[in-house]
């Protein structure tokens, strides 16, 4: 094995080294046990809801304090909505399946775009990755753009360009114009019919190339959105609870909303889009702003959003998998989550108009979905006041609130074993308590900064 393929091939080895003692559980007999339980669990989530029964110790204040029931009836309200979609949404995941990959004797000609800032080494195993990838290099081209780094990416970009020089364009900004400005020097530049982009920090598998060029066989298909799992898994508990994060938030969240073509997010460590369809709203997306300042960051995010104004759906493709390096200090995970959270809000109102111009089923669901995961945060923060309140009186309360999140966090764990069956479950409970004492903040706290552009890394 080469010294490259090495680098590409070892951090997906590992995992499945650690998967081995799996194996002998991974028959589609244990996969239908799960699913069973899964639904069973959602029944019984659903009745608890109905009945009241989770929050027994909360009624007695409903019926003695105005202020308790102002905030107790509402949030039994949003259970139980929020219980029932759960259910629908689970059916969409059974229903989802990945698409077929493209065929390397017709495979469609592709730019891949690697924007890159202070990357170092990493952009060169990513460049190693792409040129390693089982795809035709004579339908593929190589856009690697350096945004003014300051450190030494501008060596290992040269370093790839010289090792693949018919295959590897570099670029370089004399200084630091924003990953917008980075993407877009290679979408306009593009021969292919298809672009991917991959952020500079990651490295994809050897068929995921293939793979996401295979959903644009339909032509409703204006982007689709790879898998992304984490490269430096071992290197820490962050990492670990973040690959259990990431694993649901894709294999369970993005392919239940590719089955109604509506994946709200294309991530940038991974995505495809049809070059034709982006240069169609790139002058916008340069061009936005919010509450008159230039947006800097959520590129992947809004660029999705105008893809489904444009009519065409977003899918997910769960066979092309990238693997992306994760914040391992509490400092640089509170600053990708504020970084996410304000691009979240921006989006989250763009994407429920252009819902209302979608077709019925996909609008009917987005909205449903739009409205019950926003109410979560005036229910979340209101039930936490009540609890903290509580809990000066009746300090078993925080004994129950822990033993709710323990409860919610094995539903989810289920999810995960579905897709990988891996001791790493129990990380997922580790991330929902820690979330649950250490992140609550974030999303008020950039609710209240979103013009502010401290904390970004572009």
């Amino acid at each position: 094995m080469s010294e490259i393929e090495e680098n590409i091939v070892t951090p997906y080895v590992l995992g499945h080294h650690r998967e081995e003692k799996w194996l002998r559980f991974s028959s589609d007999f244990w996969d239908i046990i799960l699913r069973y339980i899964i639904l069973l669990c959602l029944v019984f989530m659903t009745y608890l809801s109905l009945s009241g029964t989770v929050l027994e110790p909360l009624l007695h204040d409903v019926r003695t304090d105005h202020w308790a029931r102002f905030i107790i009836r509402p949030s039994l309200m949003w259970g139980l909505m929020g219980s029932i979609f759960l259910v629908f949404r689970t059916f969409l995941w059974f229903w989802y399946k990945p698409f077929p990959a493209a065929k390397i004797a017709n495979a469609p000609y592709l730019t891949v775009v690697i924007p890159a800032y202070n990357e170092g080494h990493m952009v060169e195993k990513t460049i190693n990755s792409v040129a390693a990838a089982l795809y035709p290099h004579e339908k593929l081209e190589i856009f690697v753009i350096d945004d003014g780094s300051t450190d030494d990416t501008w060596r290992y970009i040269l370093n790839a360009a010289l090792r693949y020089p018919n295959l590897v364009t570099p670029v370089r900004f004399k200084k630091n114009r924003g990953k917008r400005a980075a993407l877009e020097t290679g979408f306009l530049q593009a021969k292919g019919e298809i672009a991917v982009t991959i952020d500079s920090d990651s490295v994809i598998e050897k068929n995921s190339l293939l793979s996401i060029a295979g959903p644009f066989r339909d032509p409703r298909v204006g982007a689709v959105a790879g898998k992304v799992a984490i490269y430096n898994r071992g290197d820490g508990i962050i990492p670990r609870m973040l690959h259990v994060r990431f694993t649901l938030s894709f294999d369970f969240l993005r392919a239940a909303q590719s089955t109604y073509g509506t994946v709200y997010c294309c991530p940038g460590a991974l995505s495809a889009y049809r070059v034709s369809v982006v240069r169609e709203v790139i002058g916008d997306w340069m061009k936005q702003t919010f509450m008159g300042a230039p947006c800097t960051y959520g590129e992947d995010r809004s660029l999705t959003n105008f893809i489904l104004s444009q009519g065409f759906d977003t899918v997910y493709q769960r066979t092309a998998v990238v693997r992306t390096l994760a914040p391992i200090t509490y400092r640089k995970l509170s600053k990708m989550y504020l970084r996410w959270d304000r691009s979240y809000i921006k989006e989250e109102c763009r994407l429920f108009r252009i819902a209302g111009k979608r077709p019925l089923l996909p609008r009917m669901i987005t909205f449903a979905d739009v409205f019950i995961r926003n109410l979560r945060y005036p229910v979340s923060y209101m039930v936490l006041a009540l609890l903290v309140a509580m809990s000066l009186h009746e300090p078993e309360t925080i004994l129950r609130f822990f033993f709710v999140i323990g409860l919610m966090s094995l539903l989810n764990i289920l999810y995960y074993l579905c897709s990988e069956r891996s001791w790493d479950f129990i990380y997922g409970i580790l991330y929902a308590y820690f979330s649950a004492l250490t992140l609550f903040w974030v999303f008020p706290y950039a609710l209240f900064t979103l013009r502010s552009r401290s904390w970004m890394t572009r």
